[in-house]
């Protein structure tokens, strides 16, 4: 079988009714982003991270994957599909998706801020600031702030380079290191680009633009793709 990589990003969660930074000018969710998502927050205000976080879990467990989410689970039919996401939501989970790979870390997980190797699930629920692992050092949320190493991205690089087609969705291809990603496919690989926002084509012709949501574009999409699959 052919392997898909999808790279997804904010757009496709915010479908699904999740906000990102990026919607007021840099605040999320009526806070500065640096404020909630980077190691110098975190160390001046702990709790108050800590509090964003939990707010952003019970959100989570409101919303529901749409149908982009659930359209690439129908991809594993027929392709080695990979989804190498910028979200730190458990949507493409949620949706059936069974090979995902978090750039950004997990809302739904903390670790240890001192063995970084100590990953815990915590669900939807509130955790207050404080709490210790079983090792004894605080948790933190086990997500990649703003100006941290994302140390999923050499394992996200060999997915893309191995990618007979790339599938990039949600993402403005503006937050590096994922943004470079899509370099990395090889020259065979078809890739297309979902942005309903995009007027060009990134100066690549073998990029396909499809100017539409995640939601609409991907089921049309994978359709598409099942009807000329050969296994």
């Amino acid at each position: 079988m052919q392997n898909v990589v999808v790279l997804s990003g904010a757009g496709m969660s915010a479908e699904s009714g999740i906000k990102t930074f990026r919607d007021a000018d840099g605040l999320w969710e009526g806070h500065d982003v640096m404020s909630v998502a980077s190691l110098e927050g975190w160390r001046r205000n702990p709790e108050l991270v800590t509090q964003f976080y939990n707010q952003r879990r019970a959100q989570l467990a409101q919303v529901n994957p749409n149908e982009g989410h659930l359209a690439l689970k129908q991809l594993e039919s027929k392709y080695n599909t990979y989804i190498v996401t910028q979200n730190v939501d458990d949507l493409h989970e949620r949706a059936g998706s069974s090979r995902i790979l978090h750039l950004h870390g997990e809302l739904i997980k903390m670790r240890s801020v001192h063995y970084e190797e100590d990953i815990y699930e915590v669900g939807y629920n509130e955790i207050p600031y404080g709490r210790k692992c079983p090792r004894g050092t605080l948790l933190r949320p086990h997500i990649v702030w703003f100006g941290e190493a994302v140390p999923m991205i050499e394992p996200a690089i060999e997915m893309v380079s191995k990618a007979d087609k790339l599938i990039i969705v949600g993402t403005s291809l503006e937050v590096y290191p994922a943004a470079g990603l899509m370099h990395y496919a090889p020259n065979h690989c078809d890739i297309y680009l979902i942005d309903p926002n995009r007027h060009e084509d990134l100066g690549k012709t073998k990029i396909k633009l499809i100017k539409n949501t995640a939601a609409k574009a991907l089921p049309e999409l994978v359709e598409s793709l099942l009807s000329e699959a050969t296994i």
